[in-house]
């Protein structure tokens, strides 16, 4: 039933968006809202792209967040502004790797030929997806495909998504290049000094074994030397009862102190499997959604994985 109530989903938003080209005719745009400022005119995704953009461009582009604060990826609604900021734009930053399913469509409909897309994933090494006959048994497939693409939990994935946003922007606007370079240097430099914190402090937990709600850390475990399990692989689905006695069979070899739900979720099924093994709800946010304020600065990553870091490990009994 998820993947039925997953499909129509998808074709509900399909739909939309052709109703939404339909009303929103070329010569009408400016009736709506358009990325405001001058500059270079760029549109980004969801929060992490929002807030590498942001840290790139600088003074140099107006930055425009496609999703709206407090929506994430997997519950996007198409709506009329966004096919005006698309067709104003010129650069769409994207995560890829089927992150942002519904993009193609919407971008095929804004029937911007001057649209540069820049997918931040680009020569960004993957892992692979748990398929429906994986190593865990009773999960749901998930819906982005072959591999999982939360690489911006990873510091070190998420310097290399911020150099080829940089690459991209000093492409489509080389009169700024010299800014771009400076604000990503600086930016990949706070990266770096985050990844060597992060490691120093995860360095005693080599080798434990948490649960994050959906299967958003795959990218972050490997970086750190843990291994991550999670309830079900994207937040819109239930936990089947097979997920249950899964996630319940490795707290209880792992021995965690607490299961690390999501600020955005707050599953009563977690809770309830929370009391039922004796451990605490803990959180780990995996930066997908945010306050207005939160993505427009840049420092949002920095403090929100060293808070999720500080729960692990309270997670772990530290």
């Amino acid at each position: 039933m998820p993947a039925v109530f997953a499909f129509l989903r998808r074709a509900a938003a399909l739909g939309l968006v052709a109703f939404l080209v339909a009303c929103v005719a070329p010569g009408r745009e400016k009736k709506a809202a358009a990325p405001a400022g001058g500059g270079l005119q760029v549109v980004t995704t969801f929060l992490p792209i929002t807030l590498f953009t942001r840290a790139v461009a600088g003074d140099c582009a107006s930055v425009t967040a496609l999703i709206p604060p407090g929506s994430g990826p997997h519950d996007v609604q198409a709506r009329p502004g966004d096919l005006v900021a698309l067709r104003s734009a010129r650069v769409l930053v994207k995560n890829g790797l089927g992150m942002e399913d519904f993009l193609d469509s919407l971008v095929a409909s804004a029937g911007n030929p001057r649209l540069a897309v820049i997918d931040s994933s680009a020569g960004v090494a993957t892992l692979a997806a748990p398929g429906p006959d994986g190593a865990q048994d009773g999960h749901h497939h998930h819906d982005h495909g072959s591999v999982n693409p939360h690489i911006w939990l990873d510091p070190l994935r998420a310097v290399q998504q911020v150099e080829v946003i940089r690459d991209g922007l000093v492409t489509a606007d080389p009169s700024c290049a010299p800014t771009y370079r400076r604000n990503a240097a600086a930016y990949i430099v706070q990266l770096r000094q985050l990844n060597a914190a992060l490691a120093e402090q995860l360095s005693p937990y080599r080798g434990k074994t948490f649960v994050a709600f959906h299967d958003v850390a795959p990218y972050f475990a490997e970086r750190y030397g843990l291994k991550a399990e999670f309830l079900v692989d994207v937040p819109e689905l239930n936990p089947s009862p097979a997920d249950l006695r899964r996630v319940a069979a490795r707290v209880r070899v792992s021995q965690l102190k607490a299961l690390l739900s999501e600020p955005q979720q707050g599953q009563r099924s977690f809770n309830s499997l929370a009391r039922d093994l004796g451990v605490t709800i803990s959180e780990f946010d995996p930066l997908e959604t945010g306050s207005e304020a939160a993505s427009r600065d840049p420092d949002t990553y920095v403090a929100v994985m060293r808070r999720n870091v500080a729960d692990l490990i309270r997670a772990f009994g530290g």
